[in-house]
């Protein structure tokens, strides 16, 4: 019986290696990819409330700050 490592060349240990590079670049890929997502999503969020605030403003106008004055009469 031959064992495996038998049947592989000798530089496979580079190929090992560039796997393993290749694997570990995707994973950053993937973890920039997802925290870009995340923020994306925490901005458009934000972005929904202020709209919805602007929204209510236009919809139900608050009082003004001043209180009207009554001109007292003479």
């Amino acid at each position: 019986m031959t064992t495996l490592a038998a049947n592989f060349p000798d530089n496979s240990g580079y190929v090992v290696a560039a796997y393993l590079v290749f694997f570990a670049l995707l994973v950053i890929y993937l973890a920039i990819t997802a925290f870009r997502l995340v923020r994306l999503e925490r901005r458009l969020t934000d972005l929904t409330q202020q709209l919805d605030a602007n929204e209510q403003l236009a919809a139900d106008p608050a009082p003004s700050a001043e209180p009207v004055r009554e001109e007292a009469s003479a």
